[in-house]
C-alpha cells in the first residue's frame, strides 16, 4: 500500500456514515515574517491523488505540481490568512487557529468532521473537530491542506521578495536563517516582519 492510500485509508475511519470530511492545516508559524497561512479542503471517497502527502516531505515542484490536482479533483477549498498584526496582538498559536478558522468556514460546503493538524483546535462552529498530532502526515485531507497552504504562503512571500528585496525573501520565505539574520542585521526590519519574533531589533 503506497502512502496516499495510507493517507486515504485514515480519512475512511472519519468518513463512516456518509460525513463530509475537512483537513485543515496552517504554514509559516514559525516565520520571523508574513502573514500565517492556513488551508482547508474537502475531497469525496473517491478522490485519489498520487504522491499526495505532508507538504514538508515534498519538494517545491512536488507541491506546486500536486497544488493543481488538489483544486482541480476537491470538492472545495479555501486558503485564509492571519494579518502580521493580527499575530502581534493575538500571540502566533491564536493567530494560526484563527486562519485556521476563517479557512474551514471559507467553504462553500459545510464539512461534519474538520481534521486539525496539531494538539489544538480552533473556534469552528462544526460538530465533530478533532486535533490530530502530525496529521499531515496521517491524514489525506490534512495532506491536501497543508500543500494548499504551503504553497499559497511560499507565493506570498515570492511577492513580498518583489516588494523588500534586500531581505531574500523568495530564498528562505520569511524563516529564520543564517541569511534571513545576516539580511537583518544590515538592512534592520522591514514592514512585515513579526515585532515578537524580533525582539532584539525593536528594542
Amino acid at each position: 500500500m503506497n502512502i496516499s492510500n495510507d493517507l486515504i485509508a485514515f480519512d475512511e475511519e472519519f468518513r463512516k456514515g456518509h460525513k463530509i470530511v475537512c483537513g485543515v492545516d496552517e504554514a509559516g508559524r514559525g516565520c520571523l515574517a508574513g502573514e500565517v497561512y492556513a488551508g482547508a479542503v474537502i475531497f469525496d471517497e473517491t478522490t485519489y491523488i498520487e504522491g499526495l502527502n505532508d507538504s514538508k516531505k515534498l519538494s517545491a515542484k512536488q507541491r506546486d505540481f500536486l497544488f493543481d490536482e488538489i483544486v482541480s479533483k476537491c470538492v472545495c477549498y479555501c486558503v485564509a490568512t492571519a494579518t502580521v498584526q493580527e499575530i502581534e496582538s493575538l500571540n502566533i498559536l491564536n493567530a494560526s487557529m484563527l486562519a485556521m478558522k476563517r479557512a474551514v468556514e471559507g467553504l462553500s460546503v459545510k464539512p461534519n468532521i474538520v481534521l486539525v493538524d496539531g494538539n489544538k483546535i480552533p473556534n469552528i462552529n462544526v460538530s465533530e473537530v478533532y486535533s490530530i498530532i502530525k496529521g499531515d502526515g496521517k491524514s489525506f485531507s490534512i495532506a491536501g491542506a497543508s500543500i494548499l497552504a504551503k504553497v499559497c504562503r511560499d507565493r506570498y512571500m515570492l511577492q513580498m521578495a518583489e516588494k523588500y528585496p534586500n531581505y531574500a525573501f523568495d530564498r528562505h520565505k520569511g524563516y529564520g536563517t543564517k541569511l534571513h539574520y545576516q539580511r537583518l542585521e544590515q538592512f534592520g526590519k522591514c514592514d512585515i516582519h513579526r515585532p515578537s519574533f524580533l525582539k532584539k531589533f525593536y528594542e
